[in-house]
């Protein structure tokens, strides 16, 4: 069953199986805070059993660019298109959030970005990312890094 994330009251719905799950509920809202103040787009997950495209193609991006393989099991996915990009987040239970934005054109941006909800450690996987702090009301300190994507998918 989908869930429309509300940014206004934060709740874990969904990602109660994460031990950092509060705060993740927070990252989540302020992706969904985001999406509505920019594009008014309605941020809605699915459980992953439900979102396996979305996360598939979040994979397999992660696996050809950086040969990268998330441990943690995914929680929640979304993938929706606005303004001609095409976006797709995947929710682990490790608190990582990880998304693709990804231009329709050609000429557009491309990249994949990682987001560490507070409490959690950087994951194996991601050690040779550098990470940037930034505050958020919603989340606490997020932590992000990014790459660019080089190849079409």
């Amino acid at each position: 069953m989908s869930y429309v994330v509300d940014f206004a009251t934060v709740s874990p719905v969904g990602l109660e199986s994460s031990p950092v799950g509060d705060a993740l509920a927070g990252l989540r809202a302020n992706e969904a805070r985001y999406f509505r103040n920019k594009y008014d787009h309605v941020f809605t997950v699915e459980p992953a059993r439900d979102a396996t495209g979305a996360i598939d193609w979040v994979h397999g991006i992660l696996s050809r660019e950086r040969g990268i393989t998330i441990a943690s099991p995914a929680i929640e996915a979304t993938e929706f298109v606005v303004d001609g990009t095409r976006f797709a987040y995947v929710f682990y239970a490790s608190g990582l959030s990880v998304n693709v934005m990804y231009a329709i054109d050609a000429a557009g941006k491309r990249a994949v970005g990682f987001k560490l909800s507070e409490g959690m450690e950087v994951p194996d996987e991601l050690a040779a990312f550098r990470f940037a702090r930034q505050k958020s009301t919603l989340a606490g300190i997020i932590r992000g890094s990014y790459f660019v994507i080089k190849n079409e998918y």
